[in-house]
């Protein structure tokens, strides 16, 4: 294990006072206290699903547009052709092929974010899954990143639609903000996440869906927060 430096020791030593989970607006409060750094830190929600990741009919994934963005730049690469590769473009994407764009990416080229790619790119851009995937960059329609509206996503994603999926362990975690982000837009950020994760919630999971929740910033550690 790393040894952690002086000042994470002290925000750990800060966050033993607080007892069990604390509410969302606290915690923030708690945490903006953290932004102890000469960057802008990057806020992060941490979910502990009461999923079993190895039933694929209880797998999590899907995407997100929070109010605010995330406060980062997003870069976007579309698998398209034709009248869809120009509606990309004109959209915002940072990148747009389909065959060129395949052979980049086997070649370990991904210099983007996010992956997104019309119906018909699914024959070129299904082989790229040992790749993609592994890396959380493979489109799916489950996630809004493969769609016949190409334009709509693309802006979608510039502007901070967020993609997530499960892990192995049941965990699912996303960036939500920034530090400078004020209270309020982080409160909405989270929300609209966790609303919509909840909505998620797979027919066959039984008991708690949503076991566990907790705030972080880049460089701070977690705080637990009340579901």
């Amino acid at each position: 294990m790393a040894k952690q430096s002086k000042r994470f020791r002290a925000l750990r030593e800060k966050l033993k006072k607080v007892e069990g989970t604390m509410p969302l607006t606290e915690g923030l409060r708690l945490l903006k206290t953290f932004n102890t750094t000469k960057f802008n830190q990057t806020v992060e929600v941490s979910t502990h699903l009461g999923i079993d990741p190895k039933q694929t009919d209880q797998n999590v994934r899907g995407s997100v547009a929070l109010p605010h963005g995330i406060g980062k730049s997003v870069r976007v690469a579309v698998f398209a052709q034709g009248d869809n590769a120009e509606k990309a473009r004109a959209a915002g994407a940072d990148i747009v092929g389909a065959d060129d764009l395949a052979q980049q990416v086997k070649g370990g080229t991904m210099d983007f974010d996010v992956a997104l790619a019309t119906p018909d790119m699914m024959t070129v851009v299904g082989p790229l899954g040992r790749v993609l995937g592994p890396r959380g960059l493979m489109p799916s329609p489950r996630s809004g990143t493969v769609t016949t509206d190409i334009a709509s996503a693309v802006r979608e994603f510039k502007a901070g639609k967020i993609e997530f999926r499960n892990d192995k362990g049941g965990n699912v975690a996303v960036p939500v903000g920034k530090l400078a982000f004020s209270e309020e837009q982080l409160i909405d950020n989270i929300n609209a996440f966790l609303n919509y994760l909840r909505s998620l919630k797979p027919a066959t999971s039984k008991g708690t869906y949503i076991r566990s929740i907790t705030i972080s910033a880049t460089m701070s550690p977690g705080i637990p927060i009340s579901a």
